[in-house]
């Protein structure tokens, strides 16, 4: 019996849910771990050393956004150095207090989405993230390619970034778009292993209705992947977000 192609979409956003939440638990010790040590040094750097940052939420999971804990008897400028100081540390989204009395966002301008796409754009100009012939598993060649692509989405952590697969015309266009959305989301997840936050990432397969301008609908050079980072949340301290007096 056939396949509905909705059925299999779904099937295929589930069964990526799923993987990204295991390579969570997986790849998370070892990027808590990383983070933590980094925001130890920055806390003692700011002279905050009785604070503790933990980069996890409520169900266990690894989260890029701490929270501090440890210097509720500090005074306030000192709980906005130890705060900012974690806020500055590559890849952390925004800071908070476990009382609740203070936030942070980075203090820095954050790359703008224009320079991490211009960056993955020029990796992919000349070679392409390939999959196993009419499947959405990734080729092994193509390990390195994810692991460029992902040091160069990184500066742009926070942003949202579109994974889009298309195909070429050959076959049922019902089965292209939902060959090229299971390809996308073997890539989020593949992102999400290489620690890129999951809640930053949107796929979408888009089959052969946005063939590469200058080619025909059927040319294979139509199969690839694109990233688009298409909103930035804000990074720089606002009246709301910048730690204050209790």
């Amino acid at each position: 019996m056939a396949v509905r192609p909705s059925l299999a979409i779904t099937a295929g956003a589930v069964a990526t849910v799923c993987l990204a939440i295991l390579s969570a638990r997986l790849t998370g010790p070892a990027m808590i771990a990383s983070l933590e040590a980094q925001a130890e040094a920055a806390l003692a750097e700011a002279g905050s050393g009785v604070v503790t940052a933990q980069f996890s939420g409520a169900t266990g999971l690894p989260s890029r956004h701490p929270t501090l804990s440890g210097g509720e008897a500090l005074d306030d400028p000192v709980r906005e150095r130890a705060a900012q100081a974690v806020a500055r540390i590559p890849g952390v989204g925004g800071v908070r207090w476990a009382d609740g009395t203070a936030q942070a966002q980075a203090g820095e301008q954050p790359l703008t989405p224009l320079h991490c796409q211009d960056d993955v754009n020029a990796l992919l100009r000349a070679r392409t993230i390939r999959f196993d012939e009419g499947r959405s598993r990734i080729d092994a060649a193509s390990h390195d390619l994810l692991d460029e692509v992902a040091a160069a989405l990184r500066p742009c952590v926070g942003s949202i970034i579109a994974v889009t697969g298309h195909t070429d015309s050959r076959g049922s266009e019902a089965a292209n778009l939902v060959l090229s959305r299971e390809r996308a989301d073997a890539v989020l997840a593949a992102l999400v292993a290489r620690g890129i936050p999951a809640d930053g990432l949107r796929a979408r397969g888009v089959g052969s209705s946005q063939p590469v301008e200058g080619l025909l609908p059927e040319d294979p050079a139509n199969r690839r992947i694109e990233f688009s980072v298409v909103a930035t949340m804000p990074l720089t301290p606002t009246p709301i977000d910048t730690p204050s007096a209790r």
